[in-house]
């Protein structure tokens, strides 16, 4: 194991769940993204009443994910902008894109939904990298 910037990392998984606020609200894709779901605002409301847990285990999950990409990062000595975005792109296709495909085949969820979530997975990873190569 390397020495990780913690503080990046924190920062990094805050990138990561503001991107994902913005990209699912109605600013983004929130509104194309619900009806896809099949889900109405009221319904969308309710759900977030008792999503305390949900939360919790985002930020969680986005503190995970920021981690192992400082991690990959680091081990591949990726600490150009360039060769950040180069990783975070292969570990995106290889690991996000292809996994969620298999399960969206699947669930037979529409493939609007795929590229609206690999969308907002790629650009977070992306940004994230960003932020973790420019605090070495």
């Amino acid at each position: 194991m390397v020495s990780i910037n913690i503080w990046a990392v924190l920062v990094a998984a805050l990138a990561y769940m503001v991107i994902g606020m913005v990209w699912y609200s109605p600013l983004l894709f929130g509104n194309k993204w619900l009806a896809l779901m099949n889900k109405t605002p009221k319904e969308l409301k309710k759900m977030r009443k008792g999503a305390t847990k949900a939360y919790v285990f985002s930020i969680v999950l986005a503190l995970v994910t920021s981690y192992v990409l400082a991690q990959f990062l680091s081990f591949l000595a990726a600490w150009t902008f360039l060769n950040g975005l180069v990783v975070a792109f292969w570990l995106w296709l290889g690991f996000v894109a292809t996994l969620q495909l298999n399960s969206v085949l699947y669930e037979q969820k529409p493939f609007v939904i795929y590229l609206i979530n690999m969308g907002c997975s790629l650009v977070s990873l992306l940004v994230m990298s960003a932020i973790l190569v420019a605090w070495v």
